[in-house]
């Protein structure tokens, strides 16, 4: 597939132009025209034999001209006519110093995600605001602002000391990206599969140069499990399908057995991360043939682990729940008041309790609960699923 294949190139032509020219904002605006003339003549003309050379090629011949035409002085003009287009496809492949580039600490995680996505990813500004379903302008501002930051940052692999907490950002905005397109945090549809696949690609090319990363594996696994649940999620109009109730044989069997094989070979080679945690406790629940046969024990040690490797809010609020189906819902209930009040507001928080108090029979409180998780969440299919729950518990007396 064609745009397949731009947006595999983007990121290593964009990467040949910054190591050799500099000035990222200016190559990035040369790949995009790059990849625009490429979307228009290969059709017609054919992919030509090395894609990546073409690219390079016609990009350089766009950041010259631009040169070009902004350097009126004769020793500008003496500069740039000195220099050559780049040999046909460099050796070297850029992709994961772009990827460092881009999650640079001098940014923020949404500029990261927005440049990301851009750079990366090859998605128009347009195509990521409609993701975000955000303004284009916002977007645009967002990613200007990046660039700016990022004037005058060397285009190298930071140093040794450096690139653990780099890889870090990396795995983070990944993450981040699949999780918005997994589960929107507003709008009326609860994926979007861009963003999700998106996410998915550019974890599988980072594995492919970072094959003895545990936790690039552990992630990738992670994305596949979760994914995989994907098609069961929701009813032919949209409504969501909490995990117990998902029609199981609609389950993507080639990527669990994928992801399966990728912790378990990864927990057996790499010191154990976060997301090959969470990626196993993904595991448990797919390798279950319907929800009463999960194994809640197991998901419940793995959650522990996770807290005293990992812990967060998010973390402590699942172990709860884990908590709770294997020791009954006033278990969890007990331990519930405790979670961080970062999450005071959330409405994950009291979608949870809600959950934990149907479970326990007190209805009235339930309902009570479901209606505020409602009122807290910009996600319409979660809306009406939360309000559907507190309707099955009668109305108020």
């Amino acid at each position: 597939m064609l745009e397949e294949l731009l947006r595999e190139q983007a990121p290593q032509v964009l990467g040949a132009l910054v190591r050799r020219y500099g000035d990222f904002d200016a190559c990035e605006d040369a790949v995009q025209e790059a990849l625009l003339a490429a979307s228009l003549q290969w059709p017609a003309d054919g992919v030509p034999e090395n894609p990546r050379s073409w690219l390079i090629t016609v990009a350089s011949r766009r950041r010259i001209e631009v040169l070009r035409s902004a350097a009126a002085r004769a020793r500008r003009e003496e500069t740039v006519a000195s220099w050559t287009p780049p040999e046909p496809a460099p050796a070297e492949d850029d992709s994961l110093t772009l990827l460092m580039l881009c999650c640079h600490p001098a940014l923020t995680p949404q500029s990261q995600v927005a440049l990301t996505l851009r750079a990366v990813g090859g998605l128009t500004t347009g195509e990521i605001a409609r993701a975000f379903l955000v303004p284009e302008a916002t977007i645009g501002q967002r990613i200007s602002r990046a660039k700016a930051k990022l004037q005058g940052a060397r285009f190298a692999m930071p140093p040794a000391s450096e690139q653990p907490e780099r890889l870090a950002a990396v795995l983070h905005v990944l993450y981040l990206i699949f999780n918005e397109g997994y589960t929107a945090s507003s709008g009326t549809s609860l994926h979007r599969v861009e963003l999700s696949a998106e996410a998915i690609r550019l974890t599988r090319q980072l594995l492919a140069l970072l094959p003895a990363e545990g936790e690039v594996a552990g992630l990738l696994a992670l994305m596949l499990l979760t994914d995989a649940r994907r098609p069961a999620r929701t009813t032919a109009a949209g409504a969501l399908v909490p995990l117990p109730e998902q029609d199981r044989s609609l389950w993507d069997a080639a990527s669990i057995a994928e992801g399966t094989e990728l912790v378990e070979s990864t927990l057996r080679s790499a010191p154990v991360g976060p997301y090959q945690l969470q990626a196993a406790i993904a595991a448990v629940h797919d390798a279950a043939a319907d929800a009463g046969e999960t194994d809640w024990r197991e998901i419940l040690m793995l959650y522990e682990l996770l807290e005293s490797t990992a812990p967060g809010p998010m973390v402590t609020l699942n172990r709860i729940v884990a908590v709770a189906m294997v020791h009954g819902p006033d278990a969890g209930l007990a331990l519930i008041d405790d979670v961080d009040p970062a999450l005071r507001d959330h409405h994950r928080l009291a979608a949870v309790r809600a959950h934990l108090l149907e479970l326990a029979g007190d209805a009235t409180a339930a309902r009570e609960a479901y209606e505020l998780a409602a009122r807290r969440t910009q996600s319409t299919p979660e809306q009406v699923y939360l309000l559907g729950r507190a309707a099955t518990l009668g109305a108020p007396s």
